[in-house]
């Protein structure tokens, strides 16, 4: 991407939180604990609007993203203090259809990385770098969390959540997987039996 098209990204960013800010109206009066009382775990990936799925408004509740939305030591670590310091009461973990966490293994990105830090190409089966040079082997030492099966995943993640010693029994986890083709939130159940409170 060019210094140009950066350019022309962070005027659109602005103009666009200027006609935000000028309607902004009460939102400045919303309070800082989620309304609704609860807490959503999901991707990052740009196809999922984690506030039109659900039905959220601002204020309503929290939601933390994640490439593949996973349950890392850091998504346990803000589910923590949204129930401890902001009283949500009430978990989701919400993976999706496909996913580009299940295109590649660790050894596939670290590969890649240290050949070159630029962005990779995918043709739909092979991962490769366009450019060469100016990698990192420090890929080789990241844990990537990628995905084989959205339904294992979700499960697995569910009972990290439940089986952390800082997360409390009776707070229900709710496992889930969001189709982008239909828009439909699917019912993972084996997640949300190994979630449920206790």
């Amino acid at each position: 991407m060019s210094t140009k098209d950066n350019s022309r990204i962070l005027k659109e960013v602005l103009d666009a939180n200027a006609g935000y800010a000028a309607d902004f109206g009460d939102k400045k009066d919303l309070a800082l604990p989620p309304a609704r009382g609860f807490a959503i775990l999901t991707c990052m990936d740009a196809r999922l609007d984690p506030a039109k799925y659900p039905g959220l408004a601002e204020g309503d509740a929290h939601v933390i993203r994640n490439a593949g939305g996973r349950a890392t030591d850091d998504a346990i670590r803000s589910l923590v203090i949204s129930h401890k310091l902001l009283g949500t009461n009430e978990w989701f973990v919400i993976h999706h259809t496909n996913c580009g966490m299940e295109l590649f293994s660790d050894e596939i990105i670290g590969d890649l990385l240290e050949d070159s830090l630029e962005t990779a190409s995918f043709d739909g089966k092979t991962w490769s770098n366009p450019k060469h040079g100016h990698g990192s082997a420090h890929g080789h030492f990241v844990k990537w969390h990628t995905i084989g099966d959205q339904q294992e995943s979700v499960e697995q993640d569910v009972r990290r959540i439940r089986e952390h010693p800082l997360v409390p029994g009776h707070i229900p986890i709710h496992g889930y997987i969001y189709d982008v083709h239909s828009g439909r939130l699917v019912e993972v159940k084996p997640a949300t039996a190994a979630g449920r409170a206790v």
